[in-house]
């Protein structure tokens, strides 16, 4: 892989997740809040995988190329909830915990699929 390629990719990883955290931070309390929550693993699920076909990505490699914006992201969001009152105060604290849930959902349907493809991948 490129350092161009490693370089891109943790850059998308920390602007879509500073995207999605800006977002749920931002629609807070309103009473749709856990269908975004929701549906937001579907949503990056989807772009991660748009972003390996983009930059055209060897199925051998999907796994390893996941894990350079995803490690980041999860860094960042256990920063995040573990201080939720100050990052997200308009999410209720009682709601971290789903918070963390479709989060981590959509980092292992992500790195599911990526690993699926790298196995099914020809050696």
């Amino acid at each position: 892989m490129k350092q161009a390629d490693v370089a891109l990719l943790l850059f998308l990883g920390i602007a879509v997740w500073t995207a999605g955290t800006v977002s749920c931070g931002y629609r807070g309390a309103a009473a749709h809040y856990r269908i975004a929550f929701a549906v937001a693993p579907m949503i990056s699920s989807l772009l991660c995988i748009a972003i390996l076909h983009w930059r055209i990505f060897a199925p051998a490699r999907w796994a390893a190329a996941t894990l350079l914006p995803a490690i980041p992201e999860m860094v960042s969001e256990a920063v995040v909830l573990s201080r939720l009152g100050t990052f997200m105060p308009r999410i209720h604290e009682a709601s971290g915990g789903l918070y963390g849930a479709f989060l981590f959902a959509t980092y292992a349907i992500v790195l599911a699929i990526a690993a699926a493809v790298t196995l099914r991948a020809p050696s």
